[in-house]
């Protein structure tokens, strides 16, 4: 019979996962919540004492010790959000009694590091680490009194509103050493077998797990071992209330080995990002400057327009080759280029959702050594944003300059996603659009795109219907997102074309 022992995260304790303990018990297995010292009315924090990361290691270890270890009672341990920090701590110095560690909607810890890092609020991250700089770790962090106040910790999709007024009723201050206090790890818990649990309506899904693993990111590579599964939940951050069938009948079966794997870079099919352009275009060569690479078209005899394509992230820093060569985004620059534009590709480093400030001025910087190219129109350029960069286009809605004659996004991410934790002013595209006047804006909109992002670009378009703004909607009803390279030719060619030369005539007439 397997024993799941589960530990909850941020400001919840074991009454959080009732419902999932009891589920599992009607299925035949073992299933404890652990408490946590502070956390929990069965386990109070003694007067005076302090409660950081190590006293809830300690929390887990007396669970696993409390388990008979007799054969065929395999334990498995659930870290939920911050819950993952105390279970991987104690699966580290009892790897010999642990079958398996689930890690549920959290991220991946590592030596050395606390667990402030994979906190999504990055406000409020930064607060905490201005604490931590200082050494006060003494204290508690207030949970959330309100519904939207939970949200900064994650989606709180498919949790009805009970279940929040039971969350918030429940909820219980957490030490901030718990999450101050850097996380040990020998390593030995690299043996045990992993299952990640992905709650999608926060953005992260298994495939995109898997483009960040061909992009190359080192940091990733483990997560292709066999012995690492995946399984994603179409919910929010607390699947323990919004659908604890479903994640009770995840648990078992990751408990039996099931679940998705994940292919080495480099290997299987090719990697979506270099795939070649799905269109015929001139093979022009390219002219490096910086971080930017231009595409003149041939017999250029005066300055031409010029189209600047912003890719999308975050990307690894490792990620080779660069965006600026990936085939997509080159054939969108070759393809202005046979419109008779400049076409402009460039690296910025987006590297991680916490980089959109210094991405931001990299692309400005990228803009204005194309403005200063004697080939290029300084008066008539446009900007041209994907994916994740969406957000990028923030500031240039915001205050368009007079040369910036049209800007346009494909699937692009128009809002923060739940788990991004951006709540930075200068990255809201649904706000910033009120104020982008007559500059016109075509928007290559994916039908089959992933539910959670074309909220966002959902909530883009009805913000530029309310304000009157001048938006183009070139629709691919069959695409998805990354269309070019996942989808035949014939399902975004057209639009990619129309798209393009409507661009261009912002740009020529």
């Amino acid at each position: 019979m397997t024993v799941f022992l589960m530990v909850a995260g941020v400001f919840t304790g074991a009454p959080v996962w009732e419902e999932t303990a009891a589920r599992l018990a009607a299925a035949g297995a073992g299933a404890h919540a652990v408490p946590l010292t502070g956390q929990d009315a069965a386990r109070p924090a003694k007067e005076g004492a302090r409660v950081g990361l190590e006293t809830h290691i300690a929390d887990v270890l007396a669970a696993i010790d409390a388990v008979d270890p007799a054969p065929g009672r395999p334990i498995v341990l659930v870290g939920h959000d911050y819950g993952i920090h105390p279970a991987l701590g104690a699966a580290d110095r009892r790897p010999e009694r642990i079958a398996r560690v689930v890690y549920l909607d959290a991220g991946m810890p590592r030596h050395g590091v606390p667990a402030l890092a994979a906190v999504p609020d990055q406000e409020l991250r930064a607060r905490l680490a201005a604490l931590a700089e200082h050494e006060q770790f003494d204290g508690e962090l207030a949970p959330p009194v309100t519904r939207e106040e939970w949200g900064r910790w994650g989606s709180t999709a498919g949790v009805s509103e009970p279940a929040l007024d039971r969350l918030t009723a429940q909820a219980a201050p957490q030490s901030l050493a718990t999450l101050l206090e850097p996380l040990r790890l020998t390593g030995a818990a690299a043996a045990v077998p992993t299952t990640g649990v992905l709650c999608t309506a926060g953005g992260a899904t298994v495939d995109l797990v898997q483009r960040l693993v061909d992009l190359g990111d080192p940091a990733l590579a483990a997560l292709t071992d066999p012995q690492v599964s995946f399984f994603e939940l179409p919910t929010g951050h607390w699947p323990m209330l919004s659908s604890p069938d479903a994640l009770a009948d995840v648990l078992l079966r990751a408990a039996a080995g099931e679940g998705r794997r994940l292919r080495p870079a480099g290997t299987g099919e090719e990697p979506a990002h270099t795939r070649p352009f799905p269109l015929q275009v001139p093979e022009l060569p390219r002219d490096r400057k910086g971080h930017v690479d231009l595409y003149v078209p041939e017999g250029a005899d005066g300055p031409r327009p010029a189209v600047v394509i912003v890719h999308g992230g975050p990307v690894p820093p490792g990620a080779r080759p660069t965006p600026r060569e990936w085939p997509t985004l080159v054939g969108y620059a070759r393809l202005a280029a046979a419109e008779g534009m400049v076409g402009a590709t460039l690296d910025h480093r987006l590297h991680d959702v916490t980089d959109y400030a210094r991405a931001a001025q990299d692309v400005t910087d990228a803009v204005e050594l194309v403005r200063a190219d004697p080939r290029v129109d300084a008066d008539r350029v446009a900007l041209w944003f994907f994916s994740g960069g969406g957000l990028l286009t923030a500031p240039w809605l915001a205050a368009p300059p007079p040369w910036l004659r049209c800007l346009a996004a494909s699937y692009p991410v128009l809002a923060p996603l739940p788990a991004w934790g951006l709540r930075d002013p200068r990255f809201q595209p649904v706000r910033a659009i009120a104020h982008a006047g007559a500059l016109p804006v075509v928007l290559l909109r994916a039908g089959r795109e992933t539910p959670e992002i074309a909220a966002t670009v959902e909530e883009f378009v009805r913000a530029a219907e309310e304000c009157g703004a001048h938006l183009e909607l070139v629709d691919v009803p069959a695409g998805r997102h990354g269309f070019e390279t996942l989808d035949p030719p014939e399902v975004g060619g057209p639009a990619l074309r129309r798209a393009m030369k409507s661009v261009a005539g912002h740009l020529t007439g």
